[in-house]
């Protein structure tokens, strides 16, 4: 199956010529990826990858970038953390609808991971619960996807946490 992904990277000070990181990372197996090198000190990887299933894809992937720039820092795996009009776009409908469906399931729709004026998501429990509800065709690559970048952001996240800290925190928010 293919499977398509974006992996974002902090790069350490020095070293970050465009050439030489391309060449690096096509060297490396990232000939399926499109580079994105715009900001300065960021690389961004979209990814286009043939796999068994998403999880082989995505950490064959992170392998394959940590080979070719063992000092990039990743910064965020997507699609993971979207808007409602993310959302809309990936499912299908309309901004409007989407929000219409959080409206009239309070109790039901995920919770955000930070609400305000820009209320985000994980785009893998949206997804969940849409496909709970039976009424929408999602594409399953898309889903699993979404799931494994949760999964990897959530490590990424959850290693900046002593474990003392981890096991106390997990018992306070349940």
């Amino acid at each position: 199956m293919e499977y398509i992904f974006t992996l974002k990277y902090q790069l350490a000070d020095g070293g970050n010529d465009p050439d030489v990181l391309v060449e690096r990372l096509g060297k490396a197996g990232c000939d399926d990826a499109l580079v994105g090198i715009g900001q300065p000190g960021r690389l961004a990887l979209e990814f286009t990858r043939e796999a068994a299933d998403a999880n082989t894809a995505l950490r064959s992937a992170l392998a394959d970038v940590r080979r070719a720039v063992p000092s990039a820092r990743l910064i965020e795996v997507t699609p993971d953390l979207v808007g409602l009009t993310d959302v809309a776009e990936i499912v299908g409908v309309s901004r409007q609808n989407m929000r219409q469906l959080m409206l009239t399931h309070p109790g039901s729709f995920p919770a955000p991971v930070h609400e305000g004026s820009a209320s985000i998501w994980h785009l893998a429990d949206v997804l969940a619960w849409l496909q709970g509800r039976g009424s929408y065709s999602l594409a399953k690559e898309v889903f699993d996807v979404a799931q494994i970048a949760l999964q990897v952001n959530v490590a990424k996240e959850g290693r900046r946490l002593p474990p003392s800290a981890s096991r106390e925190l997990e018992a306070l928010v349940g």
